[in-house]
């Protein structure tokens, strides 16, 4: 889960953002030709659900998840089912997992889904202060090479992005099978001075499902750590 493109074997060049050119994304926006029926779903559902940056929390509830970097939206779409009464973001922009969740939002009848297609960095920009319960960010790229770690998604300005739009009593939830990436957002976030670590990492969290990203990381001996940071 997360922007992991880097484990299907993509090391791309940067390519910037519309937004104002301000951010630098590394990845791939596609990749295999979509499904003629997940086709049909970027074009008719996708508008409907697309978050407007102009009012973000338009069309939302007064409990709100985010999501940010849902792969094939196996998780979200889990939490959404489970949790009826919580309104969720989900960003991500790999094209293919967008359509893999809106088929997976058509099948399960989820209306409680918005979702931003585009470099999250952006979305965060926008969003309100205070305005989510959770904000998770599981298995995303961990750019393992040394040169290559200032690409992760966890950093100073991000936290301080996940601190403003979390409300007081909220949770910042980071998994990941890469040790180093764990250490990298513990470190991150003890300088921070913004985030207080709770919880068990040996435990998933509550509700959770196995991702693919999961799988593959017990397929290949590795366990994962699920982080778990209230603001102070």
């Amino acid at each position: 889960m997360g922007e992991d493109r880097s484990r299907q074997g993509a090391q791309s060049r940067g390519e910037v953002t519309d937004a104002g050119q301000r951010f630098q994304f590394y990845g791939r926006r596609k990749g295999k030709t979509l499904r003629r029926h997940h086709s049909a779903l970027m074009e008719d559902l996708l508008p409907r659900l697309r978050v407007r940056l102009d009012d973000p929390l338009s069309g939302l509830g007064e409990r709100r998840w985010l999501e940010i970097g849902f792969g094939g939206g196996e998780h979200l779409a889990h939490q959404a089912a489970l949790h009826a009464d919580v309104s969720f973001i989900g960003a991500e922009p790999f094209v293919n997992g967008v359509a893999k969740l809106l088929a997976l939002i058509e099948d399960g009848s989820l209306e409680n889904i918005r979702i931003h297609d585009h470099d999250a960095r952006v979305l965060l920009e926008a969003l309100p202060d205070a305005a989510f319960e959770r904000i998770y960010l599981l298995y995303p790229d961990p750019w393992p090479k040394a040169r290559h770690n200032k690409r992760r998604f966890v950093s100073a300005e991000t936290l301080a992005h996940f601190h403003r739009i979390l409300k007081p009593d909220g949770l910042f939830l980071f998994a990941s099978d890469i040790d180093d990436y764990v250490a990298w957002t513990r470190d991150h976030v003890t300088a921070s001075g913004l985030f207080r670590e709770e919880g068990d990492p040996s435990q998933p969290y509550e509700d959770w499902i196995e991702t693919r990203y999961e799988a593959k990381a017990r397929r290949e001996g590795r366990g994962s750590a699920y982080l778990q940071f209230r603001p102070v």
